[in-house]
């Protein structure tokens, strides 16, 4: 339908606030700028970047990657609701029995990756978040907590420096 979805955050790292970089409220509302909405079809991953101003007139540069999953809860739910439905107690969904196999996904969600940064540097993180994408996408024998710390513990030249 016409609804939109509100975002809320899965997971984030670091999970607690560091001193000096505190978390930015409401950043699910900024992932976003078209509403949360389900999708028909999968649509390509989409980039880009949006600057926060804190009270302190700090800028924050969120580098945003979002792309469409299979939404199999969904699936379920819509299927179980099905089987309730029929009459007889018959567990045939339109003319064929359950297999206890989940359907292949007629629905999509959004789901971004956030990079929050106080540096500008768009090129270097939507390479982080791809890189991120591609080991979650298939799902590779690499934890996220692992890569995001080593992607924390590169060190980005200054502008202007040496190469």
């Amino acid at each position: 339908g016409p609804t939109e979805g509100l975002g809320k955050i899965i997971q984030r790292f670091p999970q607690k606030d560091w001193e000096d970089t505190p978390f930015p409220q409401g950043i699910e509302l900024f992932c976003q700028p078209g509403g949360w909405q389900l999708s028909k079809e999968r649509k390509q991953p989409t980039f880009f970047v949006v600057v926060l101003t804190d009270i302190d007139s700090e800028r924050h540069y969120c580098s945003c990657l979002t792309f469409y999953e299979a939404e199999i809860n969904l699936q379920v739910r819509d299927l179980q609701e099905e089987t309730k439905m029929q009459k007889g107690g018959t567990k045939e969904i339109e003319g064929e029995e359950e297999s206890g196999l989940i359907p292949p996904a007629e629905v999509f969600a959004p789901k971004s990756l956030v990079l929050v940064s106080r540096l500008d540097y768009p090129e270097i993180f939507r390479a982080c978040l791809g890189l991120i994408y591609t080991v979650y996408v298939d799902s590779l024998n690499v934890s996220l907590e692992t890569l995001i710390a080593n992607l924390c513990s590169c060190l980005v030249p200054a502008s202007g420096g040496s190469q």
